[in-house]
């Protein structure tokens, strides 16, 4: 199990990912999708993976080589702090409760976290999490 700092430290690195994948222009539902489905969130999901030290930028460029079907600039582009904050929520998640990341995502998917946003970012992580699993 992994300490409090690296989780807290994992959880800004995929946010700050996703945050990036905005600032880039790309789709957000399509990006969100590819990432949490990729096998790189796999190994962010496992106990030890040099994904936990790659950083948010290699971690984009190894994305748009393995799964360059995952950017497009065409579609709906979410703002930084929604893309932020759903980057840690799943990240948090995985920690939380366990589940990897696609099953999150089957539970909660880029449209349902964006819709959410609003009346969910300003909760207590867990709470936001537990609300989520719940709908």
């Amino acid at each position: 199990m992994k300490d409090m700092s690296i989780r807290t430290s994992l959880c800004e690195m995929q946010g700050k990912l996703f945050e990036m994948s905005g600032m880039e222009g790309y789709d957000s539902e399509c990006f969100i999708r590819t990432f949490m489905n990729s096998d790189l969130a796999v190994g962010l999901d496992s106990d030890f993976d040099f994904t936990h030290w790659a950083g948010k930028e290699y971690l984009l460029e190894r994305m748009k080589e393995e799964y360059p079907e995952g950017f497009r600039k065409q579609g709906n582009t979410y703002d930084g702090e929604t893309l932020y904050w759903a980057g840690y929520l799943y990240r948090y998640w995985n920690f939380y409760t366990g589940e990897s990341s696609r099953t999150i995502y089957k539970t909660a998917d880029a449209k349902s976290v964006n819709s959410m946003y609003p009346g969910y970012h300003t909760l207590d992580i867990e709470m936001a999490i537990d609300r989520f699993r719940q709908v």
